[in-house]
């Protein structure tokens, strides 16, 4: 996935997202451990879906903080 496509989806898709990332990468490690593995890149890619999706989370919760911090202080976001 494209951090665009990742960007647009909200809280509860990006979680439904992981979780079958997670679920095809379990079933893909089983495959791999009894050497019936075909698409071996297929795990580097759902490891880096993985890590792209939970950097934007985190950058979603520290804008969101950021946020709140400005509008406590009263100051509006350039």
């Amino acid at each position: 996935m494209k951090p665009v496509e990742i960007r647009a989806l909200n809280d509860a898709e990006l979680d439904d997202q992981i979780r079958t990332l997670k679920t095809e990468w379990r079933e893909l490690r089983f495959q791999e451990a009894v050497g019936q593995l075909t698409a071996t890149t297929r795990i580097r890619q759902i490891r880096k879906d993985i890590a792209r999706i939970h950097t934007i989370r985190t950058e979603r919760q520290l804008d969101a903080a950021t946020r709140a911090a400005l509008d406590q202080h009263g100051i509006s976001p350039a």
